[in-house]
């Protein structure tokens, strides 16, 4: 018996110690993992790679260099004449003596030139030339996108050029303000724009927000942080809350931008107290001159407004402020028709007005 017992304990030693050494040396061949084969790398058109995959040729990064600021952003080519797409914030550091340099989704570069560009709508457009084989973006309708469509957004968050991601439109017609680093109002932009949760952070500024179908719905321009309420100047991160222009108005200040070098504004015709604290706007009881708040025969004073009202209303939507007010205004063009309601003395009514027109800064 305590012979049968010691053969068993040595014969286990001995079966440890060759199964301990084929475990380290995969015995006489080569371990190979399995792994999947060569797959095609075509994807379906309105997967959110099909889409990257149409859409990053036409998708450039934006290096600007002033004389006291440099920064990074995005654009898109909008014609095979060389005109790209983008927010004023990234080129106005290049001031009339910076350097705009433009690199496309393959790598190769070019030199860029302001055509155009407009602070209140926080646009601009920039030229390349002697570029052969541009792509233009096809251009959507963002009056057609709906909340909880998908989108994606392509830019250079922190230069990291060609990034791609993807959300929802989580709203429409949010009305949002950025900008106001001088002070002085003249750089703040109004906009009634599409809220994603594509996330997107400082650089993906100017970018294309794209639909199903690899069409533009907005130009990417601002987010709200943790620790930051204003655009993309700052360095603070995604946190789901993105804001782009809608396509519909990038698109007519584009043409005005590249036809005539500025764009126009809708107006009417009234100053606003924009220190007011109510419900609604409220006319001022003077200009910024001095004068009169309602411009003699401009389109308010046409419509019967007058100092002191509050406008409550725009086409059936409620507003709270004068950036609210202007936002609606500016989401329409020179020339189109708006349904107000105003309060005075206590009591509401209607008035309806047609919209002027003004520069642009």
């Amino acid at each position: 018996m305590l012979g049968a017992v010691v053969l068993a304990l040595v014969s286990g030693g001995i079966g440890g110690a060759v199964g301990v050494y084929l475990e380290r040396t995969g015995g006489v061949t080569d371990v190979e993992l399995p792994q999947a084969g060569q797959e095609s790398e075509e994807r379906a058109a309105d997967s959110v790679a099909g889409i990257a995959a149409r859409a990053l040729p036409s998708v450039v990064t934006l290096h600007v260099k002033g004389s006291a600021a440099e920064g990074t952003g995005t654009g898109f080519v909008l014609d095979g004449r060389g005109h790209i797409l983008t927010n004023n914030h990234v080129v106005e550091p290049a001031g009339s003596s910076g350097e705009i340099s433009v690199t496309f989704s393959g790598g190769e570069t070019a030199k860029a030139t302001v055509v155009g560009r407009d602070s209140g709508y926080d646009l601009a457009v920039v030229k390349v030339s002697g570029v052969g084989g541009l792509k233009p973006m096809p251009l959507g309708n963002s009056d057609n996108v709906q909340v909880g469509d998908p989108v994606v957004a392509i830019g250079a968050p922190f230069d990291l050029a060609n990034t791609v991601t993807s959300g929802i439109i989580s709203a429409k017609e949010r009305p949002i303000t950025a900008g106001g680093e001088k002070g002085d109002g003249s750089d703040v932009s109004y906009v009634d724009a599409l809220q994603t949760d594509a996330p997107i952070n400082p650089g993906n500024s100017g970018g294309p927000l794209l639909d199903s179908k690899a069409r533009v719905v907005g130009i990417n321009s601002a987010i709200r942080s943790a620790d930051s309420s204003s655009d993309q100047s700052g360095q603070a991160g995604s946190i789901g809350l993105g804001f782009a222009i809608p396509v519909n108005q990038a698109k007519r200040v584009a043409e005005e931008l590249i036809n005539t070098g500025r764009a126009t504004h809708p107006v009417i015709g009234v100053t606003l107290d924009m220190d007011y604290t109510g419900d609604g706007a409220r006319v001022g009881t003077k200009s910024n001159d001095g004068g009169s708040p309602v411009t003699r025969g401009g389109p308010g004073d046409r419509a019967g407004i007058q100092a002191g009202d509050v406008i409550t209303e725009v086409d059936g939507q409620r507003i709270h402020s004068g950036e609210e007010l202007i936002v609606k205004i500016r989401a329409h063009r020179p020339g189109d028709r708006l349904a107000l309601t105003v309060e005075r003395d206590g009591k509401e009514k209607p008035v309806t007005l047609v919209l002027g027109s003004a520069s642009g800064a």
